[in-house]
């Protein structure tokens, strides 16, 4: 039963649903809308496609135009992007591209998603133990995205090969050290949602489905990072938590999903 939410929950939820600091026009293929940009970063990568046969991108009436199979069209895209410093870190991952209804269309090199704004999911893991507390890690101090930041026990993106099942088990396992049979009553909790500009590529804005799951850590296992993504685990208490979510020390991401598995 949903409890009434407490003003950190609520400074959370206002900072997860935030609007572009900047107008931005929608990005469509084959008549379905599929991400947006500013309009000035739009004309720059076609630019650079202006001396070519065929563009992968043109501006419309109907607004602006990924033509051409979707997949390798993002990737010349992706690539344009590149050369103008309009990506992220560069990671050679592949997410997906989806539709207003989060049907998969192809997929596109994750460092320009931001910039594009395009949808991506991604997946949590709120890990407890049969004391009451919580297992929660310290992000490596060399991440690009919130370096030494607190999180959830596991953190990670879908990929354009994954379900969120999938991600859920590789992502458990690399972050922290756990077969996904090792840990007790594994279940799906819910969704949240972040809507928000980001400092990730060129004007870039968040526009992320968040599958949460939890499950119960056996009080003789610990944690243990796999891919060096980790700067440290701890195992609190719910009070210590909340205390570090209203002092700023965890992501975003963590906050509303750990808001959401205390049922606010």
């Amino acid at each position: 039963m949903l409890q009434s939410a407490p003003d950190w929950v609520h400074k959370l939820r206002a900072e997860a649903n935030q609007p572009p600091l900047r107008e931005r026009v929608p990005l469509s293929w084959g008549g379905v809308e599929i991400g947006n940009a500013e309009a000035k970063i739009l004309r720059q990568i076609a630019h650079t496609f202006s001396f070519q046969n065929v563009s992968p991108l043109r501006d419309t009436t109907n607004g602006w135009i990924v033509d051409g199979h979707l997949t390798e069209s993002l990737a010349r895209i992706a690539l344009a992007m590149r050369d103008l410093g309009f990506t992220h870190v560069w990671r050679n991952e592949q997410l997906p591209v989806y539709d207003v209804r989060g049907h998969q269309l192809g997929s596109i090199e994750r460092a320009a998603v931001r910039s594009l704004g395009l949808r991506t999911r991604a997946v949590h893991l709120v890990g407890e133990t049969s004391d009451g507390h919580f297992w929660v890690q310290q992000r490596a101090l060399n991440k690009a995205n919130d370096p030494g930041q607190w999180d959830t026990l596991m953190g990670g993106m879908v990929t354009a090969i994954d379900t969120p099942e999938s991600a859920l088990e590789r992502e458990t396992w690399e972050e922290a050290g756990f077969r996904l049979d090792e840990l007790f009553s594994v279940t799906w909790g819910g969704v949240v949602h972040v809507h928000k500009p980001t400092s990730d590529g060129a004007s870039g804005y968040i526009s992320e489905r968040i599958d949460w799951y939890r499950a119960t850590v056996p009080n003789d296992r610990e944690p243990k990072n796999q891919d060096g993504e980790v700067e440290r685990f701890a195992k609190v208490p719910r009070e210590s938590m909340i205390a570090g979510i209203n002092a700023g020390k965890f992501t975003l991401e963590a906050g509303l999903v750990i808001a959401a598995s205390l049922g606010y």
